[in-house]
Parts: structure tokens; sequence; C-alpha cells
């Protein structure tokens, strides 16, 4: 992507420092308007990228604009020799000349204004001033060329650093990965684990942290070199330690002042070490990350006395303004995300009904970069008469308008159902409401679909209603043991709004059979048609090994294959065979926590006389998941089990945002090397519940029949 850095007018926050107009740069050149135009008219990035240059120990220069004037350093200029000083802010072609057209210079240059991509040029021979002006040293360097964009990615230029010794040549190599690595951090976390994994490798430190302001106070993450980390670890969020505002930690005294620090022997963390790890750090190098919109910091430490050479000082000096850069960017990423989410957090039910005979869960995954409110939300709620009303429904958009109209008709639907739950009439009524909203709006492109249901806990009856959704799916066993899913028969009706007949369908839920309702999401793929997309799902879901809830939500919502960018919500009701019994407990992020969920499980399974082996089993495996939960997402947890004479089934939830667990990586989601592949060995079926709150992970035990066990009795 080519670009120009031409007198674009700078924004009004504040940015690094330049030159004056007419003022002797460090190279020894008048700052050459005439040829660059006023640097106070520079883009930001251009500015910050020309600072950087000129404050460098190291030769580095900025080629500016397609013509790639040059603006360079002291030690550039004795690199380039006799061609300083004239060719200070000349066209490369016409400053450096025969140098220019060297393999691996000019070309180089114009690639990577070209193209965007960083490139690394391997190691060359220089002619550089010495001592003796008329016998030039000869020395090797490598150089790197990386882009310099503006707010919009476009290329204003290109930063040219040359690094000498082989060392060097592999930092600034890193330097380049560094830079494509934090393209794709979308959060402070990501910038985080990047930032880390880049320092401790590059510069083969005992220990490095990250840093930023948090409110009035910080919070610092640390990595040490004897971490055991694995590819699954490095995904996970980082486990953030908070510091006050006056916070003596030299981190936070760096992000205070905005001024390096550089300790080449001493204590520099003895005042404020956590552990040992900070009290063997005997040099210290604190680089301030400074944004428009943020304070922070990058240190670098060893446990032996390291003096800090000018190249290696301008290589931090580089990483720190990358990293920086990539922490503004997700800091504004977060703030717009985390709005979205709490609107979304706000439109769900924080838990479903619990009954003896009905089983429920659902699941919830949003579309797009998860950066936007969507319109799908499900609902489950207990009526008067002791009936349970579902439903699921979908407002077209990706954005807070379509997020505040299905809050809309989340409500209204409950308080329609809650008046008279009646299908046919509750859909009626919110045909009024959505009409009204659209007239409101003046608009008529607002889109609505929804499925309502009652059903009755006692013998399975239920009415079924829908308004252009997408038919339920029904898993039934038949009498030959062999489960199968159909689509239920029911008038889809026309979409929320567009009037038209409502009626309502009677159907009958047998002892075992799991009703599933779901969004378009679930179905729907580029390229596809949606007939397929309908085949696959019951094919799916009748193929199951269990109809329970939880399988069926986890196994339906990827069912079809390909990446969605719609919101994904499902929701399933089993009529339970028998009912089951069920406890909870909250659990605290503290350290104790997975003690006291082992004594708590233990004695309220041995109290419902499950089964000796199936008791050890599970616990080991829920003290595994509480043990993730509160080290990886850093919240409070919930542990749920539910016991039928059938099967135990465990979940344990945080509100983190460690992501999707993937079951590629089971055997080493945990920290202490064992994870969710204990889970995999242990369990009958396990599985995830990514939700907008966080994540579920969940188990399934099968209790063996009454004849298979040792030393166990019935569950009763």
């Amino acid at each position: 992507m080519s670009g120009t850095a031409g007198r674009t007018p700078a924004p009004t926050a504040p940015v690094a420092p330049v030159p004056r107009p007419g003022a002797v740069t460090p190279a020894g050149r008048a700052w050459p308007d005439a040829q660059l135009g006023p640097a106070q008219e520079w883009p930001p990035a251009l500015r910050t990228a020309v600072q950087l240059a000129l404050d460098a120990a190291v030769p580095m220069a900025v080629a500016c604009g397609p013509e790639h004037r040059l603006v360079y350093n002291d030690a550039f200029a004795a690199l380039i020799g006799t061609y300083h000083p004239a060719a200070f802010g000349r066209p490369g072609a016409e400053g450096l000349a025969r140098e220019w057209r060297r393999p691996g210079v000019g070309d180089a240059v114009e690639r990577v204004y070209r193209t965007g991509e960083p490139g690394q040029e391997p190691e060359q021979v220089f002619p550089v001033d010495g001592a003796d002006p008329t016998r030039p040293e000869y020395r090797v360097f490598a150089r790197g060329h990386s882009p310099v964009r503006d707010e919009r990615g476009a290329v204003l230029g290109v930063l040219i650093v040359a690094v000498e010794t082989a060392q060097m040549t592999q930092r600034l190599r890193n330097l380049g990965e560094l830079t494509t690595a934090l393209s794709g951090s979308l959060t402070l976390n990501d910038v985080a684990r990047v930032a880390l994994r880049y320092a401790l490798a590059s510069f083969d430190a005992e220990q490095v942290a990250f840093g930023v302001d948090d409110g009035p106070a910080w919070r610092l993450v640390r990595r040490v070199r004897s971490d055991q980390l694995d590819e699954v670890d490095e995904r996970l969020p980082p486990l953030w330690r908070h510091h006050p505002e006056d916070s003596p930690a030299p981190l936070v005294d760096t992000a205070r002042s905005g001024q390096p620090v550089f300790v080449a022997d001493g204590r520099p963390l003895q005042a404020t070490a956590a552990d040992r790890h900070d009290q063997l750090v005997r040099a210290l190098a604190a680089l301030p990350l400074r944004t428009p919109s943020l304070r922070g910091a990058l240190t670098v430490g060893y446990r032996d006395p390291h003096g800090w050479a000018p190249a290696e000082r301008a290589l931090l000096a580089a990483a720190a303004e990358l990293v920086a850069q990539a922490a503004e960017r997700a800091r504004r990423f977060e703030n717009q995300h985390g709005t979205a989410q709490l609107l979304q957090r706000s439109m769900l039910p924080d838990n479903l009904p619990d009954l003896p005979q009905l089983r429920l869960a659902a699941r919830y995954e949003p579309g797009v970069d998860g950066n936007a409110a969507g319109g799908d939300f499900y609902d489950a709620f207990r009526l008067s008469e002791g009936e349970l009303a579902v439903v699921l429904g979908d407002v077209a958009g990706h954005d807070v308008q379509a997020a505040a109209v299905m809050g809309q008709v989340r409500a209204a639907l409950r308080a329609l159902a809650l008046a008279d739950p009646e299908p046919a009439g509750v859909l009626r009524g919110l045909d009024r409401l959505v009409s009204s909203l659209g007239a409101e709006a003046s608009s008529d492109e607002l889109f609505v679909t929804v499925v309502y249901g009652v059903i009755e806990p006692n013998d399975g009856r239920m009415r079924i209603a829908s308004a252009g959704h997408p038919a339920p799916l029904l898993r039934r066993v038949g009498p030959d043991g062999v489960a199968a899913a159909e689509y239920l028969d029911i008038p889809p009706g026309a979409p929320l709004g567009l009037g038209g007949r409502r009626t309502a369908t009677a159907v009958r839920l047998a002892a075992g059979d799991t009703l599933l309702l779901y969004s378009d999401g679930v179905i729907e793929r580029r390229q596809q048609g949606l007939g397929a997309g309908f085949d696959r799902l019951a094919a799916v879901v009748g193929g199951a090994p269990a109809g329970d809830p939880r399988t069926l939500c986890s196994v339906a919502s990827t069912a079809v294959p390909g990446a969605t960018e719609d919101d994904v919500a499902v929701l399933a009701v089993e009529l339970a065979v028998s009912p089951s019994r069920s406890a909870v407990m909250e659990v605290p992020a503290e350290p104790t926590a997975p003690g006291r969920v082992r004594h708590w499980m233990t004695d309220q399974l041995a109290e419902w006389r499950v089964p000796e082996q199936v008791i050890g089993a599970a616990v080991l495996c829920t003290s595994e998941l509480t043990t993730n939960a509160l080290l990886h997402a850093g919240t409070a947890a919930r542990v749920e089990i539910d016991l039928t004479p059938e099967r135990l089934l465990v979940s344990v939830a945080d509100s983190g945002t460690r992501g999707r667990v993937v079951r590629a990586h089971t055997d080493t989601l945990s920290s202490r090397g064992r994870g969710l592949g204990l889970i995999e060995q242990l369990s009958d079926a396990w599985g995830t519940d990514p939700t907008v709150r966080g994540s579920t992970v969940w188990f399934e035990m099968l209790i063996p029949p009454a004849g298979s066990r040792i030393g166990g009795a019935d569950p009763g």
C-alpha cells in the first residue's frame, strides 16, 4: 500500500517533539522545510518515526514519501560518508546516487513503501568514517526496513535501521516479527503476551514486565525465563498484578515520568520485590510507553551486571514505541468492546430456570469481531401456572440500534406472556410493538423474527408459534434406542411487524426428548445453500451421543462447518426421564478455593450416594477446572453439579475473557500440565459454552449400573 508524506494537517492531540523550523538537526543540517514541508504539518506517525531516528544511537533514517526524501541521524551520516550532508532532505536516488542503486538499498526501500511489508536485508560491508578520514573503516551492517503508517494504514515512509554484528541482526529480525505480531493484537492481553514474549526472547533476558495505567492505579504483568508456558498458555490471559498510584516500582516510575531508565548493576527491584525473581535482578532497563490516552512501561532485567550499549538502547526504544502504539489501539478496541459486551449482558438472562422435570442450557457467541452488540437473544422463564416459556429471536443488524430493539422485544414478550401466555396472542402483541417501533424510526427495514413456546413440565405438552424464524428441531429416541432429529412442522409465519395470521401448534414431548431453538447464524454460511445447513444440523444433533442440553448446544453451534459473521444463539430444553438433583457453589477468586470445592463436592456426592469411583474422578476433574478458571480467567467461578440416575453433569463457569478452549489442545491447558486432557480421559463427554459473560467448561460422567459397581450404592 503506497501513501504520501505531504502537508497533512496534524491533529490537536500531542505528538512527539520535532526540530523547530530552521533549527539545526543532529546530522548538522538546517531543517529542509523547502524540500519536506514544515515538520509541524507532518502526520503524527511520520514525526514520531523521524524523532526516533534522530535520537537513536545506531544508524537510522526515514525515507519520506514517494520520492524517499532522506532524514537521518549522525550515525547514518557517518555510514554514508561523503554523501553527507548533501543527501539530507533529498530523494534517495539523488542524495545517495550509486549507493542507492546497490542491491538491497534503494530497491528494498521502494519495495517496502509499495507493499507495506517490512523487510530485512542481509549483512553487507560498508565503509565508515573512522578516526583517520583518509582511511575508512569497513564494517558489516544488516538493514531492516519497516513501513511508517498513518492512522488509516497508508504508508507515509520507510524507517531504515542499520545494525552491526550478527546478534543485532537477529534482534532486528525479531523487531520485524514484533511489528507483525502486534498488528494482530486486539486487546491489552494480546499486546502484553506479544511484548513479553518478544522481549524475553530477543534480548535473552531473565525477566521482563509490561504495565499500563488502570484508572489512577497501575496493572503489571511479568514473565521470567523459567516460566514453562505451552502454546495454549500463551493464548490465555496473562496474570495481572495491581500497584497503587504512588508505587515506587521502577516500571511505574518510568510510566509516570515518561523517561527511560537504565541500571547496569544494582538491586533495582529490591524495594518492591514480590518474590525471589525480583530480588535477583541486578540490571534493568525501563522504557516508557506514551500515547495520547495511555501511560505504561516495558522493563527488561538480568541477574548479572549488564552494560546497555547504545545500539541495544535504540532497539529497546524502537520496540517500546511499537508496543505503545499497539497498546493504544488495544485500549480503544477494549473500550468499544466493553460497551458492546455490557449492553449484550443486559439483554440475556443471568440464569435459566431450575425445574425438576426440565433441563435447560443455552449458548451464545457474538458474530463479526465481538466488537458490536448483536440482535440475537434467548430467554426462558416460569409462568404463573408452573409452565415454562421458551423463546429465541433475532433482530437484524450488529449495532446499538439492533440491540436496543432486541431488548424491547424481549421485555415486551415477557410482559405479554405473564399476562396471557398463549403463543399466538403473544406474537400478535409483538406485531403491534414492532410496527410501532418502525413507525417511530420512519423505517420499513426493521426485521425481527422469533419463535416462542410454552411447555407443561409434568406431561410434556407444548404450544409453539413462529414469526418468520427457522423451525425448531426435536431430538427423539425411538423404541429401538436410535436417536433422530426432525424439524417441527409449524407454520413459519411472517416476521414481526408485518402482520398476518398467528397460529400456535400443539406438540407433545416424550420423556428423553430435547427441543432445540437456534438462530440463523447456526445454519447460514456463505456460498452454501440454506438447505445444506438445515440437513447438517439435523444430522449432527440426531447423531449426538446424548440428548443432554449442554451437549446439544455445543454440537449444534459448530454443526455446520465454515466461518460465520452472524451471531450464534442456541437454547435446548430436555424433558427428563426422571427428576435430577442439583447443587451450586459460588467460588471466590482465592488460593484456597479449589480445596474448598473438593471438600464441598465430595460431601455432596457422598450424600447423594454416588459410587466412590465416580466421586473420585469427578472431584479431580472439578478441582482442575476450578483451578484453571481462577488462574487463567482471574475471576470468581461458579460450580454446578446435576445428578440423574444415569449421569453426573458438572460445569465450572467464569466471567473472564480467556477465549474459547480448543479441543485439539486439551492436554496442555492447565498450568500444571494436566489440563483438559485429564477431563478427556476421565469423563464420558465434555465441552465448552462461551457466553457474553465468560466461559463455561463442563463434563459428564455416566453412572455405572448397580451390578458393575465396587463398594457403591444406587443414587437415590
